[in-house]
């Protein structure tokens, strides 16, 4: 015989795996926006060196 579903084990079974999903979302988009901001501030720096070189 079968066991009865525990249709709230299920539930929040699901809704942890769903929360975990968002989470790693969340920290790969922060760690791009890192990475982006990271690359953005490079060539700022570049372009201020270069500006008082010429200057």
């Amino acid at each position: 015989m079968a066991f009865k579903p525990n249709y709230n084990q299920q539930r929040a079974e699901r809704n942890r795996a769903k929360e975990q999903k968002k989470q790693e979302k969340l920290q790969r988009r922060e760690e791009e926006v890192a990475a982006r901001r990271a690359a953005d501030q490079t060539p700022e720096a570049n372009d201020t060196t270069d500006s008082s070189e010429q200057a």
